[in-house]
């Protein structure tokens, strides 16, 4: 097969609509707009901030400064210190830490903090960890490892 072989599968593309050409055409005169009014006008659609004259409501709104992050990933946190309640060389997951109530749902990215102690070798699995807390893992013998990157 070549370029110039490739097309796309038969009834994947429509030509466009051809508007106002004609009675004949099946969108000749008013070209699909309907009769008359404001949307029939060139120009007349008014955008969405338009709300007939009234006080759009974004105008209403009390001005407030800045935005909330949709892309915002929710860690669920988990200090250092907590982790010491189990055994010297424990395989501490996310199943784990809910099943000991530490957090809610082992399904919710988890990010462990540095406050606090550890005094025992722990293999620790979060999906985050702040810098203090993967020295401290570290330090005391065990080992800080990453989820997300193992099921990427």
């Amino acid at each position: 097969m070549k370029e110039h072989d490739l097309h796309p599968a038969a009834g994947a593309k429509r030509p466009r609509k051809r508007v106002g050409r004609g009675i004949a055409a099946g969108q000749g005169k008013t070209a699909g707009r309907g009769t008359k009014g404001q949307k029939a006008r060139s120009g007349g659609a008014k955008g969405p901030y338009f709300e007939g004259g009234q006080l759009p409501l974004v105008r209403r709104m009390p001005f407030k400064r800045g935005f909330v992050n949709i892309f915002k990933v929710p860690f669920t946190v988990v200090n250092v210190g907590e982790l010491g309640r189990f055994a010297s060389g424990t395989k501490v997951t996310p199943e784990l830490l809910a099943a000991v109530g530490l957090v809610k749902s082992p399904l919710a990215p988890i990010k462990i903090l540095g406050e606090g102690a550890l005094d025992r070798p722990l293999e620790v699995h979060a999906h985050s960890f702040s810098g203090s807390a993967q020295t401290k893992i570290e330090q005391a013998g065990g080992r800080a490892v990453l989820l997300g990157a193992e099921q990427a």
